[in-house]
This record gives C-alpha cells, sequence and structure tokens, in this order.
C-alpha cells in the first residue's frame, strides 16, 4: 500500500506503466466537470470511476481485495477513513468474484485517514475498507482508478 499527497506523485514514477498512467490522470484532471460513473482511460487496462458519497459507519462493513486490478484511489473533496490490513493466508468470508474482481473479507485492521488531495493505491495483498467514517458522517468526492495488473 501507498499513501501519500498528489504533489508527491513523482516520487512513485516508473513503478508500472499503469500506475504512472493513474497518476498523471489525476493530476491532469478538472474533476469539477468529470460527470459521476466510469470514465475509459486505456480501455480495460487503466479506468476510473468517480464517485459522490456520504461515508458510512464502519459497522458491518467488510473488507476488500482484488486479483486482476490494483486500486488507485484519490480523494477529490472531503475526507474519508479506511481499513487496511495485509493479505497472508486468510480466508475470505465472501470468496473472489472473478467477473467484478474482488472477494470480502471479516478481518482485524489499522485505520489511515486520506484527506483531500490525498492518494492510496492498494495491491492485490492490500486487504482495504473505504468510505468509511468515524464520528459523523461526511461528503466525499473520490476517483478510483482500476490498474490491470498484467498492463502495470
Amino acid at each position: 500500500m501507498i499513501l501519500d499527497k498528489i504533489e508527491n506523485a513523482h516520487l512513485y514514477q516508473g513503478i508500472s506503466k499503469g500506475i504512472d498512467t493513474a497518476l498523471t490522470y489525476i493530476k491532469s484532471t478538472n474533476f469539477s466537470e468529470l460527470p459521476v460513473g466510469k470514465h475509459e482511460i486505456e480501455d480495460d487496462a487503466v479506468f476510473a470511476i468517480f464517485k459522490a458519497y456520504q461515508t458510512k459507519e464502519i459497522a458491518d462493513q467488510l473488507m476488500e481485495s482484488h486479483l486482476k486490478y490494483i486500486d488507485v484511489q484519490y480523494v477529490v473533496e472531503g475526507v474519508e477513513h479506511m481499513g487496511v490490513t495485509t493479505r497472508t493466508h486468510q480466508e475470505p468470508k465472501i470468496t473472489y468474484n472473478e467477473e467484478d474482481d474482488y472477494m470480502l473479507f471479516e478481518e482485524a485492521y489499522d485505520i489511515i485517514t486520506v484527506k483531500e488531495g490525498m492518494f492510496a493505491i492498494f495491491f492485490p495483498d492490500d486487504i482495504h475498507m473505504p468510505e468509511i467514517t468515524i464520528g459523523n458522517s461526511s461528503d466525499v468526492k473520490k476517483v478510483v482508478i482500476k490498474v490491470k495488473i498484467q498492463n502495470s
């Protein structure tokens, strides 16, 4: 997992072509003009999902992990908390859904805070629970860029 401010994106240049594309997209996109929904960047190799939502209570939420795609999550407006842990040999509570590329876990986790202007990169071994709140719910606008692993 990587957690940082977008102005430090240059530090991660060269990790993979797909991550470079995702970070460039974040830095060059005017999100105030982008409609909510899915946006193609490089066919199914790199695409963005722009979301607007209220953060959720942590109770009864499950953690997720992916096998085909890396998540690059950038908070455009607002602040949210995310649960994170490393996937080792845990068994998913809900088995892998190949079509939608996720499996769900019920695991112990640490909490990170992702504020406006920050991004988190989650690799397949990063089990994560985004969109959560501690305290009062808040409005968030976020882009999740999916980077296909074999094209990374």
